[in-house]
């Protein structure tokens, strides 16, 4: 039980700062008259990526069944690898790397979703090495 609250409020917090770190805490390039940038694209898309693994953590703390939990924590590991791939080769970003989305916001998204992918893989194993 204790696990799962702990893994599964990080989760949350994770999911959180994933979505909604671009648009407040660690803010990509603004948008300059109508034109939109990449990163600004990049950032939208991040936005339902983590509210994704937010509700997947919130999945986690209210199911208890270690088999449920291990689906729950692979989604939420390929969640953050698609939280990974959209900045660096999906999307993209800016292509001068003195912008805001370059020095900031995508080493922080890369940061936060690293921890998130640890986590996430060292529960799996755990889930996995689990005697019922």
């Amino acid at each position: 039980m204790k696990n799962r609250i702990i893994l599964g409020g990080g989760v949350v917090v994770f999911g959180l700062l994933i979505a909604l770190g671009p648009q407040f805490l660690f803010k990509v390039c603004p948008v300059v008259g109508d034109m939109f940038m990449k990163c600004h694209w990049s950032a939208q898309a991040e936005i339902g990526v983590g509210a994704l693994i937010a509700a997947l953590g919130i999945a986690l703390v209210f199911f208890a069944n270690p088999k449920t939990q291990l689906g729950l924590a692979i989604g939420i590991f390929l969640s953050g690898v698609l939280a990974l791939l959209i900045p660096h080769v999906l999307i993209g970003g800016c292509p001068m790397h003195s912008m805001a989305c370059r020095k900031i916001a995508f080493p922080s998204i890369t940061v936060i979703t690293i921890l998130l992918l640890i986590g996430t893989a060292v529960y799996t194993l755990y889930l996995t090495r689990k005697k019922e």
